[in-house]
């Protein structure tokens, strides 16, 4: 299983194109192998979203946690779960990749 740490930096594949279309987030995979077979393209609900939208290489995880606690008034704890199950589920499905030039 795929180890996510609170302190790395995370952004979207290059191997996806991600567009917000009439509010919603969708992922489109442009290689093979991404995500799993029977889907061809994602949607993010708001919480997703919310989350992804931090994930633009400069903030780590528990800065991604801080700020949705911030916006949201809500427990980092909880969030962080949140966060972290999230992390683990697109990076497990290579569309989100850990950023090494940070």
């Amino acid at each position: 299983m795929l180890e996510i740490n609170m302190d790395a930096v995370y952004v979207p594949s290059e191997d996806i194109v991600a567009r917000e279309i009439e509010g919603e987030l969708i992922i489109v995979p442009l290689v093979a192998g991404i995500g799993d077979l029977e889907d061809e393209l994602y949607t993010l609900n708001e919480t997703g979203k919310a989350i992804w939208d931090r994930l633009d290489g400069a903030n780590s995880l528990r800065a991604v946690v801080a700020a949705l606690a911030k916006e949201y008034k809500a427990e980092p704890g909880d969030l962080a779960k949140d966060v972290l199950g999230f992390v683990a589920e697109l990076a497990r499905r290579r569309m989100l990749v850990e950023a090494t030039d940070v």
